[in-house]
């Protein structure tokens, strides 16, 4: 075993990059808006407001959804109905507990074997752990920056800036799957890894904003980026 290359830290998004959330924090968009509206959005509608960038916050999509469907509603409201459906009574056993692993069997310890292994993710630190704890409690992730780590969520750089603050001298990478986790990186100066499935339903689109952002190279799955590095 090689000795870890802790010039390079690889950094990670959680959603969409690790943990597939389809059937977890996209249906918690489409439930709250539901409770709220009485109507039944699309998946796509709400990656088409993700493709505008700005919204990386689902408590604040939520919210800007019901708004755009004529219902005006305090954030705190929509925040506790959220969470109540998506954390679930016993704290992981709402639509949290729906979530599957992207990474295979023994690529998250492969690469910590060659690279630092870090996190930023918009996600709050108790929202992380359930899923790491689930799938990954072996992994460790150093530093993980989550939403309330930072002053300004992405598409701010002011995680991958900490990052870069607590390991002076380190190369970063990020990976994401959002135009606001590009835009991070971009503003950061740190070389950005995009990841859109091949099958998604809007990736021509996403492809052109990673372009537009720079991106050095895009994959389908967070698996191939082992052979990128």
């Amino acid at each position: 075993m090689g000795a870890v290359n802790m010039d390079t830290v690889i950094v990670f998004d959680m959603d969409g990059v690790l943990a597939e959330v389809t059937e977890s924090y996209r249906e918690a968009i489409v439930q709250t808006v539901k409770f709220f509206t009485g109507t039944t959005i699309a998946r796509d509608t709400i990656q088409d407001y993700k493709n505008q960038g700005g919204w990386n916050n689902d408590w604040a999509l939520s919210r800007k959804i019901c708004l755009d469907l004529d219902v005006e509603l305090p954030y705190e409201t929509v925040v506790e109905y959220f969470n109540q459906i998506f954390i679930g009574p016993n704290h992981g056993d709402g639509l949290i507990s729906r979530e599957s692993w992207f990474p295979k069997a023994g690529f998250l310890e492969r690469l910590g074997q060659r690279y630092g292994l870090s996190l930023f993710t918009g996600r709050l630190q108790y929202e992380a752990d359930i899923t790491l704890k689930r799938f990954a409690p072996g992994i460790v992730f150093d530093p993980m920056l989550c939403a309330e780590h930072v002053e300004k969520a992405k598409p701010a750089p002011d995680g991958l800036l900490e990052i870069q603050r607590r390991k002076p001298g380190a190369k970063l990478w990020y990976v994401g799957d959002t135009v606001d986790d590009a835009r991070s990186a971009r503003a950061a100066g740190v070389p950005f890894i995009g990841i859109v499935a091949k099958d998604h339903s809007t990736r021509s689109e996403i492809l052109r904003l990673f372009d537009e952002e720079k991106a050095i190279a895009v994959v389908e799955n967070v698996n191939e980026i082992e052979e990128l590095l």
